[in-house]
């Protein structure tokens, strides 16, 4: 099944040095022949928005059919230490935005704070700074800002990625200036929006659409259910009615109810002083006990990821029917313990649950959202992307088999680290890291995926 032609049909598939060479309707001789029976074959899934970059939640997102897991919507900082650290020793393709709250820290206290994601324990120190957070930048930061982000591009950022809600102080300005500099670069911005405290949910969609309209920047909004909520139909048509009139945007959805971040972050701010009542949407996988006002404020001082639920499951159903709409799963880091099951089962739940068994979204319609559509938005800055979420001749052989029969996510929000079942094999550059439905210990085929765009 390929979204980009919209073949449909039974095909022998010849692969060479990680590409893909033929495409036959009679039999192939070669080496090397996979019986593939019974099994759709599809681009490897491409998740734009992955916070787990590392070797314990890579082994769960190739169990899930993800060949690329990229790190765009908090990005990190410095880029070229961070790709340089994972270079040999990745099981599926990497790459990350330019992080505007790393580049903050980096700003205010001249520390290098990687991924923020997947900080460790000993590091979260960096957290501790609530200026990065809170601060507003002078003129001549915002100078100083503008010139660190733009390093970050050429280092091989994929653009620029800016999580508003972590950092409340960055005011209306920085931020359209960041626009402006995004445009004049030609690169994307990848938006996790301000907080709805500050101007409500639409006005938070809004800030973005006027910046991009005015700027000329290609926008993507991470997360639209979470970020969106009930007014998700009401949001995707501003979005629509932008691209419509010829702005450069997108977005993306997991296909979760509930949501999860870290506890000591901007975005939970408000709920210290609460009442215990409020705290029972509130559970902390690592023990998995819901939170009271008490345990709230422990573990906020300890720090770590906990999960949110109180979504309604027909707006989310609504958002995964949306074609436009892309599969990406803001996967959380398995590092260092229970984390989310989106990390873990996004794609799957995807195929199994809402296309096969509520039918809620076609096949073709729901691979080309994890694949065709992902590898699209970011071909202009990183050309590589032009061969990966297609199956033709020329393109590369990262390629996901599944059972459409079986294929489902098995994660659930107290043992979030349950790899799918039904993904029967994974490559990568024409690598098998997942066969017969195991995983494929000591290859790492995986590559950096890197922005090509001008000084």
């Amino acid at each position: 099944m390929d979204p980009e032609s919209g073949l449909d049909a039974v095909r022998h598939v010849g692969i060479t040095g990680g590409t893909i060479v033929a495409i036959s309707e009679t039999p192939i001789e070669a080496p090397e022949v996979v019986d593939a029976s019974g099994l759709v074959l599809a681009p490897g899934f491409i998740d734009l928005h992955a916070h787990g970059q590392d070797a314990v939640s890579n082994r769960l997102q190739a169990l899930d059919g993800v060949t690329a897991a990229l790190e765009l919507e908090l990005g990190v900082y410095p880029v070229a230490d961070w790709t340089a650290a994972r270079e040999g020793d990745a099981v599926i393709h990497y790459g990350a935005s330019v992080g505007h709250l790393g580049a903050r820290i980096k700003l205010f206290h001249d520390a290098d704070l990687g991924s923020w994601a997947t900080l460790s324990p000993e590091r979260t120190d960096l957290l501790t700074f609530s200026d990065f957070e809170n601060k507003d930048t002078n003129e001549e930061e915002r100078t100083r800002l503008k010139e660190l982000m733009d390093r970050g591009l050429d280092e091989g950022g994929l653009g620029f990625g800016l999580g508003i809600t972590y950092t409340p102080g960055a005011s209306r300005s920085e931020i359209l200036e960041l626009f402006e500099l995004a445009s004049e670069r030609d690169v994307p911005l990848f938006i996790h929006t301000r907080s709805s405290n500050s101007g409500g949910t639409l006005g938070a969609f809004q800030e973005g659409i006027a910046n991009a309209a005015a700027t000329g920047a290609s926008l993507h909004f991470v997360h639209l259910n979470s970020s969106s909520g009930e007014l998700a139909p009401t949001v995707l048509s501003l979005i629509r009615g932008a691209r419509d009139r010829g702005i450069d945007i997108t977005t993306e959805a997991y296909p979760y109810t509930a949501g999860s971040t870290r506890i000591e972050s901007a975005s939970y701010d408000s709920w210290v002083g609460r009442d215990d009542a409020d705290f029972g949407s509130l559970l902390w996988p690592a023990t998995g006990e819901r939170l009271t006002a008490e345990s709230f404020a422990r573990y906020r001082a300890e720090g770590g990821w906990v999960i949110r639920g109180g979504r309604r499951e027909e707006t989310n159903a609504w958002i995964v029917a949306q074609p436009d709409v892309m599969v990406a799963s803001d996967g959380i880091p398995f590092l260092y313990g229970p984390a989310h099951p989106r990390g873990s089962g996004t794609f799957s739940r995807i195929l199994g649950h809402y296309s096969r068994d509520q039918q809620t979204i076609g096949l073709m319609d729901a691979l080309k959202k994890m694949t065709l559509l992902p590898a699209q938005r970011l071909e202009h800055i990183a050309p590589v992307m032009r061969n990966k979420g297609r199956i033709r001749l020329g393109a590369d052989a990262d390629i996901t088999l599944f059972d459409p029969d079986t294929v489902l996510d098995r994660s659930t929000y107290e043992q979030g680290d349950i790899p799918s079942e039904g993904i029967v094999h994974v490559l990568v550059s024409g690598t098998f890291v997942v066969r017969n439905g195991e995983f494929i210990e000591g290859v790492f085929p995986g590559r950096a995926i890197k922005s090509e765009r001008p000084n």
